[in-house]
């Protein structure tokens, strides 16, 4: 390919992604509320007892290698896990002075959110929101930007650091491939022994929470979090105590995350794309330009200058 050729398409290429990434993210962040027939999980941590069955259930159904320590080893509570590329689900166990027992436990994944902020801080379109409320992922055309793992206000995307060929972002994806899609519940909501999860129609989920609240006030604090936390999340949570005491961040408002910084994220392709065409713009002149002095010093004969034949 020529050098002016090869320049166009790198300016092409860039400013294409650029304002389609733009547009793209403004859109999707603008006006997407999901899906009113999405599904959902009720997490009743009232109910759990930190068995760990739903960590078990999550790393067989999809295929994970087994942990460094067993699933039945009650030691990984004595500090605070986060999901990674190795886990996609992981309870967490926390001290609560004011329940009658002391402690409590709460399953975390990803919440698949109403208006995923990974969605839409993803210049490549690497997430889609499905119809049945799921979020998943396409590490086929992602990048390895990690804008994701930024954007997310629950701090769940892992990246796999195992292959630095291979950038992959690791989440739960509420087993849509073989699971959801077909009706079928997760894999973790299955296999509960304290059907501490509940799974259905997001609607529905938000009023069997309130029911039981309303019907045993004595047993559940007055919130469920995830109804409107970040315009709304798929996995909803109701406990004895306030979200904060299980390490659930109640700073988040009601505004999906997306609204405030789409505009920023917009500029992310123009860095990542017409900056690079610009360097090998830059590139492609100086080389030109210092061939071009190459060969007029290759076809100069010395001794021209003083007139010497």
């Amino acid at each position: 390919m020529k050098r002016r050729d090869f320049l166009k398409v790198c300016l092409a290429g860039g400013a294409a992604a650029t304002f389609g990434g733009a547009c793209g993210t403004a859109r999707a962040g603008g006006s997407f509320e999901g899906y009113p027939d999405g599904m959902g999980v009720l997490v009743d941590t009232t109910r759990c007892i930190g068995c760990r069955s739903c960590e078990a259930a999550c790393n067989k159904e999809q295929k994970m290698p087994e942990p460094k320590k067993p699933f039945d080893d009650m030691s990984v509570f004595n500090q605070p896990r986060r999901t990674d590329e190795t886990a996609l689900t992981v309870v967490n166990r926390y001290e609560v002075k004011e329940s009658s027992r002391g402690q409590m436990y709460r399953k975390q994944q990803c919440n698949h959110c109403n208006e995923p902020a990974c969605l839409t801080s993803c210049f490549v379109n690497a997430y889609t929101k499905t119809r049945e409320g799921a979020v998943i992922y396409n590490g086929d055309i992602c990048v390895g930007c990690r804008n994701c793992m930024i954007a997310c206000p629950f701090n769940i995307p892992g990246y796999s650091y195992s292959s630095a060929f291979n950038p992959l972002v690791k989440k739960c994806i509420f087993c849509y491939d073989t699971r959801l899609k077909y009706g079928k519940p997760p894999a973790c909501v299955d296999i509960c022994p304290q059907e501490a999860l509940t799974f259905g129609h997001r609607k529905d989920l938000i009023k069997t929470a309130h029911e039981r609240i309303r019907e045993t006030p004595d047993r559940y604090y007055d919130h469920v979090y995830g109804e409107k936390e970040v315009g709304g999340t798929g996995w909803l949570y109701i406990s004895s105590v306030s979200p904060d005491q299980l390490a659930m961040d109640t700073s988040l408002g009601n505004e999906p995350i997306i609204s405030n910084v789409k505009e920023f994220l917009g500029t992310v392709p123009m860095v990542l794309s017409i900056w690079p065409a610009l360097f090998s713009g830059i590139h492609l002149l100086a080389t030109r330009n210092k061939d071009h002095h190459d060969n007029d010093t290759s076809t100069h004969t010395p001794g021209q200058e003083d007139g010497t034949p």
